[in-house]
């Protein structure tokens, strides 16, 4: 099985890119959905994250409001980087257990935190989605229905672009159309399966 590493800054395409290659038969790893599958009530990694932050990241429900702890970690780079040696671990060893478990020709795998981490060596090459911050904050304005105010928050907390765009076997700039996006992610899976 051969193992992409895709990185990015917020809003670039990651997700879609992640979904045509899944649609191709790759593996999906996306490092969000194991972390919510490990901050589920009653695991592990959810009572190390209360214990850490308190009860007021939790919805009635007790489930975590990603949107309160998010606020906390996002204003606070020491508590970001108390969440993340909370869960990284778990998420390392849960990816680690997906790959093993798979029969599939490739995988792809969200490392947005991997590359800033030092970890991208892990793959076999290392796929970088890039788009203009004019695209991004349009993006992130009416596909998410983000305020200008935290559109422009999100944007700054971004590691810097170059930095991964040094690392890159592949890059995949998102500026246009889905159909030139979808083109250049079947080119590079051709490239790899054929």
């Amino acid at each position: 099985m051969f193992t992409i590493g895709l990185t990015g800054d917020i809003a670039t395409g990651k997700s879609t890119v992640s979904r045509r290659l899944e649609e191709h038969g790759a593996l999906v790893i996306d490092s969000d959905a194991l972390t919510r599958e490990l901050m589920q009530p009653g695991t592990p990694t959810y009572r190390a994250v209360v214990a850490s932050f308190g009860d007021g990241i939790l919805c009635p429900d007790g489930t975590v409001n990603r949107s309160a702890l998010g606020q906390i970690v996002f204003s606070e780079p020491g508590r970001l980087r108390e969440l993340e040696s909370l869960v990284h671990p778990a998420v390392a060893a849960l990816r680690e257990a997906k790959l093993r478990a798979s029969d599939a020709e490739g995988a792809v795998i969200d490392a947005v935190k991997r590359v800033a981490a030092g970890q991208h060596e892990g793959v076999d090459e290392l796929w970088v989605g890039t788009s203009t911050r004019e695209v991004q904050r349009r993006r992130l304005l009416h596909d998410r229905g983000l305020s200008l105010e935290d559109a422009e928050r999100l944007l700054a907390a971004q590691p810097p672009t170059a930095e991964k765009l040094e690392l890159a076997d592949v890059v995949i700039e998102n500026n246009g159309a889905l159909a030139q996006l979808r083109a250049e992610v079947d080119r590079q899976w051709r490239r790899l399966t054929t």
